[in-house]
């Protein structure tokens, strides 16, 4: 755990998820002052981060934000927190974060329930491109 960059807001990710992947695609692309490093949720350092966060599996299975030797989120507040560094239109789904998060989060879990009939998913994570490596820990 102490490899971890302590000046980066790490997102875990299901990497097999075809919307988690279009979604850290779009972070990627308006993360303009790269904040953000990403991690599967499959993968063995995910799985040691969620241990060490104590964080209970049948909570989430498709998004953490966690601010090493800070704080953690998941669900629809993981998603706010990210949208508040995001540059462009993302920064109006902050908006969304006035509502009770027992709301936010009912939605976010319907949504993450169906995210395979609906978008689909992979036989396994996605392998990040040269270019893109240094954004992924491993």
């Amino acid at each position: 755990m102490q490899d971890l960059p302590k000046n980066k807001k790490i997102i875990l990710f299901d990497g097999v998820c075809n919307l988690c992947d279009t979604s850290v695609q779009l972070i990627i692309k308006h993360d303009t002052k790269d904040i953000f490093r990403f991690v599967a949720l499959q993968s063995a350092l995910g799985q040691e981060i969620i241990n060490y966060l104590g964080i209970d599996r049948s909570k989430t299975d498709s998004i953490i934000l966690y601010e090493p030797n800070m704080a953690y989120f998941y669900k629809s507040k993981a998603a706010f927190e990210i949208a508040k560094d995001l540059n462009g239109v993302f920064n109006l789904a902050i908006l969304f974060s006035i509502f009770p998060v027992r709301l936010t989060d009912l939605i976010y879990d319907y949504i993450a329930k169906n995210r395979y009939k609906w978008y689909g998913k992979k036989e396994s994570c996605m392998m990040p491109t040269e270019g893109l490596k240094s954004k992924f820990l491993n």
